[in-house]
């Protein structure tokens, strides 16, 4: 096998063939399994998490940084949502000049967030590669507030163990366990490519880690609620891994 296989080196493409061969068997089969493989897909998708959670997770663990001579070129760099593959226009919110973040659930200091306001926190800025489950990578800069500090600021009760993403784009939504959401890379991007974030690539703001594959990645983001309970996900609950780290 070459060393690096269609934009992947061999790290790389070890870890998304843990979950592409559910994804393969969902596309084929329309997105849902039907009744009898889906069970299945479920099996697999939870030994991913086990191996993921346990092997290849790590806080100490980061991603590679690029230089922005190394960028993909914008027209390159693909572009998705719900909203898109089903209506053939990205979303937007009904009032952009409304839009605000939403924290809460087990927090003792829930807020609502301006995207001036969170503009104006401590800002993280890196140039990474972006892995598709699809088996396609792009290398782009993106700019955010990191999640930890919004972490703290709300201040999350004993009980919270898990975060569900919520977005706009017809009711897409992630979980994430705490850990995953405390990584050092895990921010919150309203830039990219050193301009302001664009619709298809989800603002005005998204989730973004270059540790989780593509589908973790909640764009149009409108809350981040802190639960007890681990959330599902769009893709999750038909059966995609619920980790997806890479």
């Amino acid at each position: 096998m070459a060393d690096r296989i269609q934009g992947l080196n061999r790290r790389d493409f070890f870890r998304l063939g843990l979950v592409a061969a559910p994804a393969s068997l969902l596309a084929a089969c329309g997105w849902d399994g039907g009744p009898r493989l889906e069970p299945k897909l479920r099996e697999f998708g939870r030994l991913n998490d086990w191996v993921g959670e346990r092997i290849l997770h790590s806080n100490r663990r980061l991603a590679p940084v690029y230089s922005a001579a190394e960028r993909t070129a914008d027209d390159d760099f693909p572009s998705y949502s719900i909203a898109l593959n089903e209506t053939g226009s990205f979303p937007a919110p009904a009032d952009p000049s409304a839009w605000t973040l939403e924290i809460g659930g087990l927090v003792r200091q829930p807020v609502k967030l301006s995207l001036a306001q969170i503009q104006s926190l401590p800002r993280v800025t890196y140039t990474v590669k972006h892995h598709c489950v699809e088996g396609w990578t792009a290398i782009g800069t993106w700019t955010g507030v990191a999640v930890s500090r919004l972490i703290a600021m709300v201040e999350p009760t004993p009980e919270a163990r898990y975060l569900r993403f919520d977005s706009f784009d017809s009711n897409y939504y992630n979980g994430w366990d705490l850990s995953s959401a405390m990584h050092p890379q895990t921010i919150l991007a309203y830039g990219f490519n050193e301009q302001p974030l664009q619709m298809d690539h989800g603002a005005p703001l998204r989730l973004y880690a270059p540790v989780k594959l593509g589908y973790k990645l909640t764009k149009y983001l409108t809350s981040m609620t802190f639960t007890s309970e681990r959330p599902g996900g769009y893709w999750e609950d038909k059966g995609y891994p619920w980790l997806g780290g890479l």
